[in-house]
């Protein structure tokens, strides 16, 4: 364990916990904010999607923009730019003007988590990659539910409450400049240091054919994220369920994905990752189904969702393990950048799509788009399997 919990990473980890609190405090303070001032959720749903399409406009570039920056200068970079356009909404309620700062947080931020999560990878070693990665994971996840409790005792600030989500960002600074090394710059990013699928190579035609199952895991996960936050809920409410009951639904999938990632990575270091990751999709195929009897049973769905939740959060986390296994320098880059624009992409159209299919179909549409979703992933680790290479994909054993 010593290994793992070395200096750099821990200071790495500290400064993406401090970002995970102040988005989990600012996306439901704009939300507050602007319900406050009398918008509907249109509004709102319009100002999460610029936040969206400003991380898809921006993954193509960040390989380039590590490249000449270094991963510190391109972290630090990042946390000044959100922590100021958050800081700016205090002094405007203008919607464009909102609008504009949220593209710019979207593609800070994805900017960010993709050197973040690349630069955890490259830290961590073959034989810890699936511990070191979940917890990076989930002391992001644990930060980001504490945002909204943070919230709840700033929202009556309402001359100060922006500034001060703004100025949380801030505090990853010190962290960022206690790091030792920056293993993404300078040369890292040019040389080869492995053989055969560790390369150089980051243009993204020709790291995308190499992970197809990452990139649809990547989706499936913030497709299920995004759908728990917004519409199960009211999936919930149609079934009877209490309204205070159901807002609390989403909560239990989270403490799910947060309590259980560290043993998923344990597993996946001593079972094979490609193992437990496939284990792990199959659980969501087997469990989805069974949402509608377990929604209305209090004594069966809590336990039901909290396991759900912990399934669907390791295909996502076991898939930024894989881009670790696979790729090196600017080509681990380029996949991490592609895994979040899938994220960016599937948190933009999933809810539009499931949204319009419940409102044509019913309820039970949301359960459908899930599994379809999921049947997609288990599909992709198929193809890959029959189609990559002996040894572009490691092995499950």
């Amino acid at each position: 364990m010593k290994s793992i919990l070395s200096r750099d990473f821990l200071a790495l980890v500290l400064s993406i916990a401090v970002v995970g609190l102040g988005t989990g405090a600012t996306l439901p303070l704009t939300a507050l904010a602007l319900t406050d001032a009398g918008h509907g959720t249109d509004v709102v749903g319009l100002l999460t999607a610029a936040q969206a399409f400003g991380g898809i406009a921006t993954a193509p570039f960040v390989t380039g923009i590590a490249r000449r920056c270094g991963a510190r200068r391109v972290n630090v970079g990042c946390v000044l730019t959100t922590a100021v356009a958050i800081a700016l909404m205090q002094v405007t309620s203008n919607l464009f003007v909102w609008g504009a700062l949220r593209l710019v947080c979207g593609v800070a931020l994805i900017m960010l988590f993709t050197v973040s999560e690349a630069w955890v990878n490259q830290i961590a070693s073959d034989a810890t990659r699936g511990r070191v990665v979940a917890i990076y994971s989930t002391t992001f996840t644990l930060f980001q539910l504490a945002g909204p409790v943070l919230v709840s005792q700033i929202a009556g600030l309402t001359h100060l409450r922006f500034a001060i989500c703004g100025a949380l960002f801030l505090l990853a600074l010190p962290f960022l400049a206690s790091i030792r090394s920056t293993p993404l710059s300078g040369t890292d990013l040019h040389t080869d240091l492995h053989d055969g699928l560790h390369d150089a190579h980051d243009d993204w035609h020709r790291v995308l054919p190499r992970m197809p199952a990452l990139v649809i895991g990547t989706a499936f996960f913030a497709l299920f994220d995004t759908l728990s936050l917004s519409l199960l809920p009211i999936y919930a409410i149609e079934r009877g369920v209490a309204r205070e009951a159901a807002v609390l639904l989403a909560s239990i999938m989270l403490a799910g994905d947060t309590a259980l990632q560290f043993p998923v990575g344990w597993l996946a270091d001593r079972l094979g990752r490609t193992r437990v990751h496939v284990g792990a999709g199959c659980v969501v195929l087997a469990l989805l189904p069974l949402m509608p009897v377990a929604i209305s049973h209090p004594w069966l769905g809590w336990p039901y969702l909290f396991v759900l939740g912990a399934a669907a959060g390791s295909i996502y986390m076991l898939s930024l393990v894989a881009c670790g296994e696979r790729f090196r320098g600017a080509a681990l880059v380029t996949a991490s950048s592609l895994t979040a624009a899938s994220w960016s992409a599937a948190s933009f159209g999933g809810p539009l799509v499931a949204g319009a299919l419940m409102q044509q179909l019913g309820g039970n549409a949301l359960v459908g788009v899930l599994i379809a979703g999921v049947l997609a992933f288990l599909a992709a680790v198929q193809w890959e399997r029959r189609a990559l290479p002996r040894g572009a994909e490691p092995s499950a054993s």
